[in-house]
């Protein structure tokens, strides 16, 4: 693995295990600045695990990693301030409105009071949620209160953004005008890390890495994986090539 500057991410011979259990098998891996990057498995293939540990919120077994220049294991905290979650459970308070949701988490992300305002706004403009604002958010759409998650997710404007399985449950025009969003966001230099399982989705990602079992199975763009896994497929797409992978591998 080659790191570098302009890394957002490093990943270094990261394990996790669960007593005799090896949930993440040593992997490497880096993701660049301003990247859109996939993280693609099975159920159980390791996924939560590393982003986990990624986040902070676990600690690695052996190896370790850098996320937006702090170290997962001796700078926990550091990552913590670096980064947004967004997971795929609807997280936030149904019986608050989004504004009041929203000065909830100022709070818990320890901005300061004086920018609250200018926060609200810029979250409830990016979000398209002015006009429903005082509404219980309950009351919202499904999508609606997804755009919601995803803007409390980015109040504290962080360097790193990681979606898990962030448009499940979602109808198809809804996922269309989150990834766009999405879109405007890495164009602003923001990284994105997300895991999903749907493949249509994983094409938006410049990069990917596919695990199953705690391994590492494929790595590349989407093109070189599909490329890499189907061969001798012409009109093979990015499922073809994800289930060939998992099926390799003993899925």
């Amino acid at each position: 693995m080659t790191l570098s500057g302009s890394d957002s991410i490093t990943v270094s011979h990261l394990e996790k295990k669960f007593g005799d259990f090896v949930a993440v098998n040593k992997i490497s891996f880096t993701v660049r600045k301003g990247e859109i990057f996939g993280f693609l498995g099975s159920n159980g293939s390791g996924k939560s695990t590393t982003i986990r540990m990624l986040c902070g919120i676990i600690t690695p077994t052996s190896g370790g990693g850098t996320v937006a220049g702090h170290d997962i294991v001796t700078d926990a905290e550091e990552v913590k301030k670096s980064i947004g979650y967004m997971s795929q459970k609807f997280s936030l308070y149904e019986d608050l409105t989004p504004y009041e949701n929203l000065r909830f988490y100022l709070g818990i992300y320890n901005v300061p009071e004086k920018q609250w305002l200018e926060r609200i706004d810029w979250v409830l403009n990016l979000a398209r949620l002015q006009d429903a604002r005082n509404r219980k958010t309950r009351e919202l759409p499904p999508g609606w209160r997804q755009r919601l998650a995803l803007g409390c997710s980015l109040l504290h404007k962080p360097d790193i953004l990681f979606l898990d399985e962030p448009t499940s449950g979602v109808d198809p025009v809804t996922r269309s005008h989150f990834w766009n969003f999405i879109k405007q966001l890495a164009s602003g230099g923001m990284t994105i890390f997300v895991t999903t399982h749907y493949m249509d989705e994983a094409r938006f990602c410049e990069r990917i890495v596919m695990i199953n079992a705690g391994s590492i199975v494929a790595t590349g763009s989407p093109d070189e994986i599909i490329a890499g896994a189907c061969p001798d497929v012409p009109d093979a797409d990015l499922n073809d090539a994800f289930i060939k992978l998992m099926k390799r591998a003993g899925v």
